[in-house]
């Protein structure tokens, strides 16, 4: 089934379809939170949100897309409250990157369930996938401001997206990913700026 978010922003929905959308979201979160990403269900979430699930399945056409929209649209609100700060390039990236991860190591469930979502094959996770590297990129070229180049900015978003693997994969908590992403961080920009 095609998802008609992944065909048409979200604010192009009319406003019932878009109040769906909204309680389906937030059924999600609560949900997540309540059973984790394994065993979240599109059905569970539905019913919590009053909708029957083939209407859940008309706006998410799989479990991933769920978990890909529902960490698009956490990103989204992160970035609206988090400018970077800081005097050096380093310390705003560290800055962009200590505040993801707090987001994440926050919403540790989200975190995991955005790992497995975004490793997928889906494609309307695809499309969500390049809309998250997109704001990371983003969020890093900001951050670095005159000192901005195309090398910088993939290897700071390589390692970014290497480090989230890491933790969705246990090998690092999101808590202890700040620390260790402020040192790559400096490493990859030479120290400072």
């Amino acid at each position: 089934m095609s998802s008609q978010l992944a065909s048409a922003p979200r604010q192009q929905l009319r406003p019932r379809r878009a109040e769906t959308v909204q309680r389906l979201l937030a059924a999600g979160l609560e949900q997540l939170a309540e059973v984790g990403p394994d065993a979240l269900t599109i059905r569970q979430v539905a019913v919590r949100a009053g909708v029957s699930p083939a209407t859940a399945y008309t706006y998410f056409s799989s479990k991933a897309h769920l978990l890909a929209e529902l960490f698009w649209q956490r990103l989204v609100e992160h970035g609206d409250a988090h400018e970077p700060v800081g005097r050096s390039a380093v310390a705003r990236v560290q800055s962009v990157t200590r505040g993801l991860t707090e987001m994440l190591s926050a919403s540790p469930y989200l975190a995991a369930g955005a790992t497995l979502a975004l490793l997928g094959t889906d494609p309307d996770v695809d499309r969500l996938r390049l809309r998250i590297g997109t704001v990371f990129v983003e969020r890093f070229e900001t951050a670095l401001g005159p000192a901005s180049t195309p090398e910088r900015l993939d290897a700071l978003a390589l390692a970014f997206s290497g480090a989230l693997l890491q933790a969705g994969m246990g090998l690092i908590t999101y808590a202890d990913l700040g620390d260790r992403l402020d040192t790559v961080v400096a490493t990859i920009l030479g120290g400072g700026r």
